[in-house]
């Protein structure tokens, strides 16, 4: 995300209006929409102040490959991440590149599922709408099935979407190249 998109971001997060935003700095409403639409670039003063007002880091603003600062997970040194282990990200990678053509499946079943009810909805048949009715159950029956049964294999490794952690030497590099290959 470039420093436009996060400008943007930051202040509807706030709740403020472009002129809002303006006035807290002193520049004018068509700076910030010069700033916001990545037709200027607001000088060094001007991105410390907004880091200021947003409560974000300049690196943040100004660096693109920053997506998210994560002002949440602050560790004093008695606070330990855990370290994740090539193995571990080389088993995370595996159970989520299995488990993506599974949820695809299931997410087809439950789009799929009412059109027997649409292909007999002409009919006046009661026989040929239970019937339907029957599918469309079944398939989402089966689909909440594949959606558990996969949320259950990828629950021993839930912890690394929902928990902060630190790679071991070398695992980054792998795991992006690993994301651009699988992409």
């Amino acid at each position: 995300m470039i420093l436009a998109d996060k400008i943007i971001e930051e202040r509807k997060k706030n709740g403020w209006t472009q002129e809002d935003l303006a006035q807290k700095l002193g520049v004018s409403r068509q700076s910030v929409s010069k700033w916001e639409s990545a037709g200027a670039i607001p000088d060094l003063k001007k991105i410390i102040q907004l880091a200021d007002l947003f409560e974000v880091s300049t690196d943040y603003l100004l660096k693109d490959e920053i997506e998210k600062e994560n002002t949440d997970i602050s560790c004093d040194t008695d606070c330990e991440l855990h370290r994740v282990s090539m193995e571990e990200a080389n088993a995370y990678m595996d159970e989520k590149k299995k488990a993506a053509p599974m949820l695809a499946n299931a997410t087809t079943l439950c789009i799929l599922s009412p059109i027997s009810l649409f292909l007999v909805s002409t009919f006046n048949d009661g026989l040929a709408i239970a019937v339907a009715c029957i599918i469309l159950l079944g398939m989402v029956a089966l689909a909440v099935f594949i959606f558990v049964k996969t949320g259950i294999k990828l629950s021993t490794l839930q912890y690394l979407e929902q928990e902060p952690f630190e790679t071991e030497y070398g695992v980054t590099g792998l795991v992006k190249e690993k994301n651009q290959s699988y992409q």
